[in-house]
């Protein structure tokens, strides 16, 4: 089957390698001169069935209201004129009751947890280098309180089958004695052995040349502009490059995924929520922690990755702009500063950007549509790095109508409302 791929991110290359993997010839379709240019170039690169919770929760309503005149809320809300923006948004408020918080995380979990067995079995297929890390990832917290209403919360994950070990801050400090400096800033936290990290962007980028290697054809510096359609089927799609033809059409362009089937009639539920990223170099002098994890009372994650050290923060409700400034990083930059200041070279930071494309439940959607040949892998939010390989084996397994190994519950289009 000739499967052309829209969308050259993290999502689009795994569902490439799975495709190639299944005897599919491949086309993959990106406007970027490289893979991983957009929301997979800098992002957290935590690989965290531990951290599957469902962002729509009970406590979401008023950390949102807040973050109107405060600057320091996990989720900020930015109001616009756009009818698009307030219909995601009634759509995440209905999702914030405990009822479907839950049901939300057990299903987030669950595809966590499959993408991550599958990533294993890529990383032993291919074997290259991505700045990997699998120790472990902590989960801190500076207060008593939300350590222990933390604690309780994880029941939920553990029951999904994780393994999440509750330590004082002398245990995490022994587990990573990088957190050394942090040590009176800790209350305590949760250690998750099987959680990982790596570099997202150099993984796709080595993962595309493996598809390369495959047979796969890539169409780089080509823009979308249309889908063309024959009855209920789409016949080519229309770019800038020209006319590309296929038997099968999967959109893997996250946020931008919804402005090119509208046309088509779908409805997708995705928008953006915006991220920010700080990349700082280290070298001998540099004592970062060993392993990634989350100052959790902060939403701000950290990842050692070889000769660098990234720190990312916020969920920013606003628009398609990723613009930003310095100051945009002040914030994150000095609370990481405080309490871990022989990290890495803070003089030199490279600042990013992006834009994840969240669903309301903050599950992806992925499968097919009422048009016959169109296939939906998109919506995938903060945890893209963490679902992709899942999900990307579950596309393949329905374009070669075979059962996916884990139930679709959350995330058929039809389902979450995709046509």
């Amino acid at each position: 089957m000739r499967v052309v791929i829209l969308g050259a991110g993290i999502i689009g290359v795994t569902a490439a390698w799975e495709c190639l993997r299944d005897g599919h010839q491949v086309t993959l379709v990106d406007r970027a001169a490289e893979p991983a240019s957009f929301a997979s170039h800098a992002n957290a690169g935590l690989i965290a069935p531990g951290h599957s919770y469902a962002w729509a929760s009970p406590h979401s309503p008023r950390i949102m209201l807040q973050s109107l005149w405060r600057n320091d809320q996990a989720i900020r809300f930015h109001p616009a004129v756009n009818p698009a923006q307030w219909g995601w948004i009634m759509r995440f408020l209905r999702q914030c009751t405990e009822a479907r918080t839950a049901i939300n995380t057990r299903r987030k979990t669950r595809l966590c947890i499959y993408s991550q067995a599958r990533f294993a079995e890529v990383i032993a297929e291919t074997g290259f280098e991505f700045a990997h890390n699998s120790g472990g990832l902590i989960y801190f917290y500076r207060s008593q309180k939300t350590f222990d209403a933390a604690a309780e919360k994880s029941d939920i994950l553990r029951n999904e089958g994780l393994d999440i070990q509750s330590l004082d801050r002398t245990a995490l400090v022994a587990r990573d004695p990088g957190l050394v400096d942090a040590r009176d800033h800790i209350a305590g936290g949760l250690f998750v052995p099987t959680d990982e990290s790596g570099d997202a962007r150099l993984f796709a980028l080595a993962l595309t040349q493996k598809c390369r290697e495959g047979g796969a054809r890539l169409c780089m510096q080509t823009s979308v502009t249309g889908l063309a359609t024959n009855g209920g089927q789409i016949s080519a799609v229309q770019t800038s490059g020209g006319t590309l033809e296929g038997d099968a059409f999967v959109i893997a362009l996250g946020v931008f995924s919804p402005h090119l089937v509208k046309r088509l009639g779908l409805k997708l539920p995705i928008y953006p929520v915006k991220g920010y990223s700080v990349t700082l170099p280290v070298d001998a002098r540099h004592r970062p922690p060993l392993l990634g994890g989350l100052d959790e009372d902060n939403w701000l994650a950290y990842c050692p990755m070889d000769k660098r050290f990234r720190i990312t923060a916020t969920a920013e409700i606003g628009n398609y702009n990723t613009d930003h400034r310095p100051s945009d990083f002040k914030r994150m930059l000095s609370t990481t500063r405080e309490i871990l200041p022989r990290a890495a070279d803070y003089s030199a930071p490279e600042y990013w950007a992006g834009l994840r494309p969240m669903t309301p439940t903050g599950l992806p959607v992925v499968g097919k549509t009422h048009w016959g040949n169109l296939w939906l892998n998109t919506g995938h939010g903060h945890m893209g790095w963490t679902m992709a390989c899942g999900s990307a084996r579950i596309l393949a397994d329905l374009l070669g109508n075979k059962t996916p190994e884990i139930p679709l519950d959350g995330i058929n289009p039809a389902i979450m409302g995709g046509h």
